[in-house]
Order: structure tokens, then C-alpha cells, then sequence
């Protein structure tokens, strides 16, 4: 039945839902990847009937939570946990994203998955008021739950390190004494101001040449304890540098959600990894196409991946920062949870023509396992705003 789906210039267009089935059919795992090894960053599920505030105690639905990883881990995904999808630092507080760390890795050790977890400073406001000290000591505790919990640390940026540090020397210094004393090689995670505009003139400079130089001392001070970096800057020339500047052995993980399909393809001098939000709703898929891309078939790979950009590019559209609600929108009609509610009420960050065209293209992608229930579910959506579909 034809939906009509509201547009940004307030008019309804009618869109006939597909009815095909899935061009993957997401029935399992099978081998593991040999070419790239690939993290889905993955969203929360919120607890719809908790009483709550948006500033309020968090309320995690832990079983449907829990699920959702085990789809991942099923088509040979790694999960980065605990990290930006997951609302880290926008509803997701730091007693909860512990505990999440903490169920996840017990899950991960029992379905035989991979996983890494992000290390943060979320203890402490982002203000001037706190000291370098301060820092360390938010990043040592959590580092501590991490490596307790027997999974990989990734060394999320700090808003409160941004706020506090004066300049270079001081990144050095804290990311230094990390490193020093991590029991594992750590991946390190550059998130530009544009998915946090608390995280402006990170590693010591607004300039990203400077920054960027700043960022390769840390890793070159201590190789043997980076296993890799995600960089989440959406400059795909700038990631191609980067990459090529690392030492030997140090992975580059991409966490460009504009340019993932040539950055992963790679060059005739290297390619990235990833570590990708937009890797939540397109799970089945990317790993379908990392298969191809072990086999060496770099055509197939990008003829399976480069049809994604476009809803990815929406989902991150600006204020990129808002893309976790496109990603919720998205599980939520794929059945992998029975709500469209968030942690912090963050379900309202999108308007309903943004979440409209967000439907129109996965399903045009054929990303929905029951594309009659996402169907129905879109057309309920679309009735709560008061549009007859």
C-alpha cells in the first residue's frame, strides 16, 4: 500500500514500500573476515516504560540491548561499545555505560565475539574547573572497568581535557601516562567538533595540520601500545594521510560515515579499517561486503556498499551529532526492538521528514528483514504526528 511521506517543504509524496525480500539474507556469520577487521559502534536500547526524565537515571532495556550485539557478533561484526552511537555523553551516563561495558563483555566472551569499549572522562563536567590530574584520574578508572571486563580499550576524546588543556604538551602528557600504564594496545579515537562541538581544537589546535602532528607524536611516543586509530573527521583526503604517516603496524580504523566505502577499498598504499556508527543499521550488509572484499573483488565490495552513502550521508547529516536518532529509527523498524524511544527523549532530535527520507532509503536498500512490519510501523509513526498515510 502507497505511503505518503511528509517532505522538508511540508508537502506528502507518495512512496510504494519495497516488497522484496532482502538482497542479504543476514542468515549468519559464516567466515570471519580476513581482509579488514570491522567494528559496528551500537546504539542502546532505552527501557520505554521507565519512568524517566531527559535528566533523569537512565533506563536500559539490557535484554533487547543485549540482542541487538548478538545480531551483530552474528554476521561477524566486532561491537565498539559504550562509544558515540551508544549516546555516550548525550543521555548515557557514566554508572550506566559501565554497567553496559561490563554485560557486554560477558556477552561477547559467551558468543565468541569481538570487542572494544570506549574509555572516557564523562565522570567530570567539560568546564575549566578541572585539572589535568582530574583527567587522568576519570580516564584510569574507566580504563580500569575496561580492562577489568576483558575487552579492547578505545581512548574516546575528552570534553573535559578540551576545556582543560593549554595546549600540546598537556595532550601529550595525559595520553602519554595512558599509554604507559594500558595492559593492552589501545585504539585511540579523534572525533572532530563536528559530532561534538565540545571536542573544537582537539589535540592542542583548531588547525588540522598542527593537530594531526600533535596526534602522530602520541602514537609514535608508544607504537607498541596502539593497536590502531578511528578517525572521525568525514575528510577522506585528510584520513588517506593520516594513514599513510602511521607507523608500521598501527591500524587506521575509519570512522568516516561519508566516505567509508573507498576509505576501507583503500589505494595502492594502504587502506582503513573500520569502526563505523552507520555499520549499526547496515550490519548484514557491510559484512556481505566485506566477504566480497576478501575474495579481492573491490568491485563487488563497492558495488554493495556505495548505494549505502546516501542514507548514511543523511543520517549524519548536520548537527551530526543527532545521527544516534536515524539509527534507533532504523533498528526500531527492522524489529531488532518493539519502540522508537531513546535514552534522554533524543527520539524528538529528528524531524519527521528527516526520519521519513531515513525509511524511504533503507528500505530502498532492501535493509529491512520484514519489510511488511517496517511498513506498518512507519505508517503508525507517521499517524502519531497526525499525518494520514
Amino acid at each position: 500500500m502507497t505511503l505518503h511521506l511528509p517532505s522538508a517543504d511540508g508537502t506528502l509524496r507518495a512512496y510504494e514500500p519495497r516488497t522484496a525480500p532482502p538482497p542479504v539474507s543476514g542468515n549468519g556469520a559464516g567466515s570471519a573476515f580476513t581482509s579488514r577487521t570491522v567494528f559496528s559502534a551500537a546504539h542502546v536500547v532505552a527501557d520505554p516504560y521507565a519512568d524517566t526524565s531527559p535528566d533523569g537515571p537512565v533506563a536500559v532495556d539490557w535484554d533487547a540491548t543485549l540482542a541487538f550485539r548478538r545480531h551483530l557478533w552474528s554476521h561477524g561484526l566486532g561491537v565498539a561499545e559504550a562509544m558515540d552511537t551508544a549516546q555516550r555523553g548525550m543521555g548515557l551516563d557514566w554508572p550506566t555505560a559501565a554497567e553496559l561495558i561490563r554485560r557486554s563483555a560477558a556477552e561477547a566472551k559467551a558468543a565468541g565475539g569481538r570487542i572494544a569499549c570506549g574509555v572516557g572522562t564523562d565522570q567530570l563536567t567539560a568546564t575549566a574547573t578541572a585539572t589535568l590530574a582530574d583527567v587522568r584520574s576519570a580516564y584510569e578508572e574507566q580504563l580500569a572497568v575496561v580492562e577489568e571486563s576483558g575487552a579492547q580499550a578505545i581512548l574516546m576524546a575528552s570534553r573535559a581535557l578540551a576545556a582543560t588543556a593549554k595546549g600540546p604538551d598537556d595532550y601529550l602528557e595525559v595520553y602519554g601516562h595512558l599509554l604507559r600504564q594500558a595492559a593492552e594496545p589501545v585504539i585511540l579515537h579523534w572525533l572532530g567538533p563536528m559530532f561534538d562541538p565540545a571536542l573544537e581544537g582537539y589535540w592542542g589546535s583548531s588547525d588540522l595540520d598542527t593537530a594531526t602532528d600533535t596526534f602522530l607524536e602520541v602514537i609514535a611516543a608508544h607504537p607498541d601500545k596502539v593497536d590502531g586509530i578511528k578517525v572521525s573527521l568525514l575528510d577522506a583526503r585528510r584520513e588517506v594521510d593520516l594513514r599513510r604517516r602511521l607507523p608500521r603496524g598501527v591500524r587506521c580504523y575509519t570512522g568516516d560515515d561519508f566516505n567509508y566505502p573507498e576509505l576501507i577499498a583503500g589505494d595502492d598504499q594502504g587502506f582503513s579499517h573500520a569502526l563505523l556508527g552507520i555499520f549499526d543499521p547496515l550490519g548484514p550488509l557491510a559484512a556481505e561486503a566485506v566477504r566480497v572484499l576478501d575474495t579481492g573483488d573491490t568491485d563487488g565490495f563497492r558495488a554493495l556498499l556505495d548505494p549505502t552513502v546516501e542514507l548514511s550521508r543523511h543520517l549524519f547529516q548536520a548537527p551530526t551529532r543527532y545521527y544516534k536518532t536515524g539509527v534507533v529509527l532504523l533498528a526500531w523498524l527492522a524489529g531488532h526492538q518493539s519502540h522508537f524511544t531513546m535514552v534522554g527523549g533524543l527520539q524528538s532530535a529528528r524531524s519527521l521528514p528527516h526520519l521519513a527520507r531515513a525509511y524511504e532509503l533503507a528500505d530502498g536498500l532492501g535493509l529491512f528483514p520484514d519489510p511488511k512490519l517496517a511498513e506498518e510501523r512507519m505508517r503508525n509513526l507517521l499517524a502519531l504526528y497526525g499525518v494520514n498515510a
